[in-house]
């Protein structure tokens, strides 16, 4: 990386000399062959080399991408997510939704971390779908965790089970207070999982 550093004088400030040569081979700039990228100035063929170079870095990011391994890390993120928020309800014996957020968080990171660090639509679709299957499963923990307080403080001799004994208990359960709220929160953890391993964007200048 290239730094420049400036000195405090009487007279008026030189010329930046980050736009008079270029920033990569020190050719010196007329105005038809200079590109300016944030602070820095390119000759027009060191510009292209390092746009190129930035590309093809990107691109790796996602090839050999390890599927199974991303999916093994954005399972292991959502179930911590959810795991945290569970054990904030049973502590506290308050149902606070915003605590789900972390769900998508951890899953979008487990699913870069156990890939390497890699990026894409792939890893995005992983992490969304278990950011999603966590919140689901939380949302069962949290509403399960209430009622069979409830039962026990009216005497009842039976539990809600976990797991869950039917797709239909899973859902009566969940949908007992899924309003507009639990909506939001479901809709933030889906956009943590998504944006966390999108590529990241090129900004290149004309």
């Amino acid at each position: 990386m290239v730094t420049f550093q400036t000195s405090m004088s009487d007279g008026p400030p030189p010329a930046a000399p980050s736009t008079a040569t270029c920033a990569r081979c020190d050719k010196t700039l007329t105005e038809g062959d200079r590109v300016l990228a944030g602070d820095r100035a390119f000759c027009r063929s060191c510009y292209e080399v390092l746009t190129f170079e930035l590309q093809q870095a990107v691109a790796r990011l996602s090839q050999d991408v390890n599927y199974p391994l991303a999916a093994l890390g954005a399972a292991l993120g959502g179930a911590a997510g959810a795991l945290a928020w569970w054990g904030f309800t049973a502590l506290t014996g308050i149902g606070f939704g915003l605590v789900a957020v972390v769900i998508g968080f951890l899953a979008g990171h487990g699913a870069v971390r156990f890939s390497g660090g890699k990026r894409g639509a792939g890893l995005q679709a992983i992490a969304v779908g278990a950011g999603t299957l966590a919140f689901l499963v939380a949302s069962y923990l949290v509403n399960m965790t209430f009622i069979n307080q409830a039962l026990q403080e009216r005497g009842e001799g039976w539990r809600v089970p976990f797991p869950p004994d039917s797709l239909e208990t899973f859902y009566r359960v969940i949908a007992l207070n899924f309003g507009v709220m639990k909506l939001v929160f479901l809709a933030i953890v889906v956009y943590e999982a998504w944006t966390i391993p999108r590529l990241p964007k090129l900004n290149l200048a004309a």
